[in-house]
């Protein structure tokens, strides 16, 4: 019954992507591509790409001008995992066009300056991610019991936020790059009302909102006082 499930979506899918657009059909491989990430437990061992590649490209490369679906600046859309996959070669980084323009430097680099590189880590976690397989992966390993600043709070900001809200992009005149500027956000009330996008307030992140876990997290570490711990 799963299969006959999986492969009717597929066909429905051939049959809507054939009479309504003039794009080549997709192949099967491709749309099982576009499938749900499955969620599994984390592993250390393992990065994952809606966990951290997607919210990392999101965030620092799929802005408007840039590569996002509308822009789409020199046909790459980094938005999906298929616009992604275009620009990776699979099991080597060290060829791919992705992880390549991250590491150049000057204005042939990803992000162009003014905007800053990626840090020596998150390079780290895209390098991997590309020589495990880059799979469209996903797992779950939040707790929402666990509400300090270094371990979840920061991560979250730096990987989903902190791409728009940094000194050389302040989107909405918002910095989120230092404990300090984050607090400020998290006081004034700005921070949680963006980020569960509430009335009068500008969504964040505009790609998708947080899970709700995350939410949950950033909530309790802002009623017990923002601190950086």
């Amino acid at each position: 019954m799963k299969k006959y499930i999986i492969f009717s979506v597929l066909f429905a899918w051939i049959t809507f992507s054939y009479t309504s657009c003039k794009h080549e059909v997709p192949t099967l491989s491709e749309l099982e591509s576009q499938l749900p990430a499955v969620s599994v437990s984390c592993s250390t061992d393992t990065v994952y790409f809606a966990n951290t590649i997607q919210p990392l490209l999101i965030s620092n490369c799929a802005m408007s001008g840039c590569h996002d679906a509308i822009s789409h600046k020199e046909g790459i859309n980094l938005t999906t995992y298929s616009g992604v996959m275009r620009e990776v070669k699979l099991g080597n980084a060290a060829k791919s066009s992705l992880y390549k323009s991250m590491i150049e430097t000057g204005n042939d680099r990803m992000p162009p300056p003014p905007a800053a590189a990626f840090t020596s880590t998150q390079l780290a976690q895209v390098r991997t991610w590309i020589n495990q397989g880059a799979r469209n992966n996903g797992c779950s390993s939040c707790d929402s019991s666990s509400f300090k600043f270094a371990a979840n709070i920061k991560p979250i900001i730096a990987n989903k936020c902190q791409g728009c809200h940094n000194p050389n992009s302040l989107g909405g005149g918002i910095d989120l790059s230092t404990y300090n500027t984050i607090k400020a956000s998290a006081t004034s009330g700005k921070l949680y009302g963006s980020i569960t996008w509430a009335s009068g307030f500008s969504k964040m992140p505009q790609a998708g909102k947080l899970p709700t876990c995350e939410i949950s997290q950033i909530k309790k570490w802002i009623d017990a006082g923002s601190l950086n711990n």
